[in-house]
């Protein structure tokens, strides 16, 4: 019988942030894969938890996976652990999963910090609805691409992003966004220095001309304004059964009235037809 993966949230600053879980699942586990195995072993030292380290890494993703796949298919339990917070989300663990899934290896995860959803949580934007964006090309073109193509989502948007990029990439949303789109730029999120800067981007950009970015960022970016339709402005106000009505005067017939001013509305025909009907 095959093992199992184990993706391991761990602390994205603060180490009371683990859950009881993961650690008995890294206390448990005949292999731990990290991302970063002196970080990773810090943690284990911290809690108490000797066990084999291996690196799994965007570098030797490939010839790690097998090895970890193998093991795996010989019945041991691997946990996976990234840098720091929940593994797969812009980081190779993403690949780790596929490898497993094609291999019929059962994966599983213990939940834990996330540094976007704690980001998001704490911009006082729109967390209803958001799309998670990641890292940016280093790439001017192919990052300028990236921003136009989403400028006109209305949903919340989020990316990391590294100090050394950061005035370059609000540069290039304050061209893609406008620069009175609000964000929020969020770094040392559940350490004791935690930021969170709440503003435009016009105002980001001033900021960090007159000061260094220091630590990895979390921007957490306003959706763009929703907007109407032609449509929708031109029937918004107008009863429905006059709608039907002007459609008649035109030489149409009831039903064909209807199924019009139903399009028109993008509503089903049905509640056009029973509006249109309910004094008769």
């Amino acid at each position: 019988m095959s093992g199992k993966l184990y993706l391991c949230a761990t602390p994205i600053g603060n180490l009371g942030d683990v859950s009881a879980r993961c650690l008995e699942v890294l206390s448990s586990a005949d292999l731990i894969a990290a991302e970063d195995t002196r970080r990773t072993l810090q943690l284990l030292n911290h809690f108490g938890i000797t066990k084999p380290l291996t690196s799994y890494h965007e570098h030797n993703k490939r010839e790690k996976g097998g090895y970890i796949v193998s093991l795996l298919k010989d019945g041991k339990n691997v946990a996976l652990v990234s840098d720091a917070g929940t593994p797969a989300i812009s980081d190779p663990g993403e690949d780790m999963v596929k490898l497993c899934i094609e291999n019929g290896i059962e994966v599983t995860s213990v939940p834990g910090p996330v540094a976007a959803v704690n980001a998001l949580i704490l911009s006082g934007l729109n967390a209803s609805r958001f799309a998670f964006e990641g890292f940016l090309s280093v790439n001017k073109r192919h990052r300028r691409e990236h921003l136009e193509s989403i400028k006109n989502d209305t949903r919340t948007l989020i990316f990391y992003e590294a100090p050394h990029k950061l005035k370059n990439t609000i540069a290039d949303m304050q061209s893609a966004f406008g620069g009175n789109r609000r964000i929020a730029l969020a770094r040392e999120l559940t350490k004791i220095h935690e930021e969170v800067m709440r503003c435009t981007l016009d105002e980001a950009a001033a900021y960090y001309e007159e000061n260094a970015p220091r630590g990895e960022y979390v921007i957490v970016v306003e959706g763009a304004a929703a907007e109407k339709s032609e449509t929708e402005n031109e029937w918004n106000d107008v009863p429905v059964k006059e709608h039907v009505e002007r459609y008649i005067s035109q030489g149409m017939t009831v039903k064909d009235a209807v199924k019009a001013a139903a399009a028109d509305r993008n509503v089903p025909k049905r509640d056009v037809y029973n509006e249109y009907h309910k004094e008769d």
